[in-house]
């Protein structure tokens, strides 16, 4: 066996109310896979009461550990961008981070996040019509839910969020990226989902920490597929909700997945087994 493959390896995860996360077991079950001693921490804001603006001391701890990499999440993916040295494309095109490298002094930013939501909604959707879709979120997920969404071929994109200039700011970005599709910052949520085919969300809203729906459930029809982004728990409000009224519905788990799929070979410089993770993923959460 080669050095690369015992040599011990650590990683962990930044972000607040993350203690139900299936992130660490994910990402260690599949290093011992692969030869690897892997520790994968949850640095849980909540837990060690900080706030992003501690971003600098939590890096710069991680980096003093020896830590080959950390994934970061809600309410940090875009705030990180100020601490790091260097931002891979995808990263620098939706302005929001997930998954920072590293490596030789440097602090290397990466978005796997976009790649993730796309390879779980063509799995789970796969003849979604992707003529109107309304977002709920425009924070760093939602960036990447609507960069995937647009990817894949979306012709029109309505973006909600409580905060209406940031809704505005990702709709003038995205336009800048995709001229092609139609996108823009909503103000009637009632009549857009009304026009619409589907629904990205893309806020906590149905976490642990943060329960109940982000809309009202009137508003969804059984034309409607929505797709989740919160995965613990797998069955959000949402979920039960649609599929009640008879969506088409995709629960978070490929998103998580296919980002830790992805963040796995950035930390480890190793090919993850995706079939492998996706199975330990539905084995914890069956």
């Amino acid at each position: 066996m080669t050095e690369t493959l015992v040599r011990p390896l650590k990683a962990g995860l930044i972000g607040a109310g993350i203690q139900a996360s299936l992130t660490p077991a994910m990402h260690m079950t599949e290093g011992a896979a692969q030869g690897l001693r892997y520790a994968y921490e949850l640095i849980d804001l909540r837990e060690i009461d900080a706030t992003e603006n501690n971003l600098p001391r939590l890096l710069a701890e991680a980096e003093r550990q020896g830590f080959a990499g950390l994934n970061i999440t809600h309410p940090c993916k875009q705030a990180v961008i100020a601490y790091l040295d260097e931002l891979a494309p995808d990263a620098q095109r939706l302005g929001a981070v997930n998954t920072v490298v590293l490596k030789g002094g440097r602090r290397y930013g990466h978005n796997t996040d976009w790649w993730g939501f796309a390879e779980g909604f063509t799995r789970g959707l796969p003849d979604a019509d992707l003529s109107f879709a309304v977002q709920l979120g425009a924070g760093g997920a939602g960036v990447a839910t609507a960069y995937a969404a647009l990817s894949l071929g979306l012709k029109r994109l309505a973006v909600f969020d409580r905060e209406p200039d940031r809704a505005q700011s990702l709709a003038e970005m995205l336009t800048a990226l995709f001229p092609e599709a139609d996108i823009s910052a909503g103000t009637d949520l009632a009549a857009a989902m009304r026009s619409a085919s589907g629904l990205i969300h893309a806020t906590p809203t149905g976490m642990a920490n943060y329960p109940g729906l982000p809309l009202d459930g009137d508003l969804l029809d059984p034309r409607h597929w929505v797709a989740e982004i919160v995965y613990f728990p797998l069955e959000t409000a949402l979920l039960a909700e649609a599929r009640r009224r008879g969506c088409r519905t995709l629960d978070g788990g490929g998103m998580a997945v296919f980002q830790a799929v992805g963040a796995f070979r950035l930390f480890t410089g190793l090919e993850p087994d995706a079939a492998r993770m996706l199975n330990h993923f539905k084995a914890m959460t069956g």
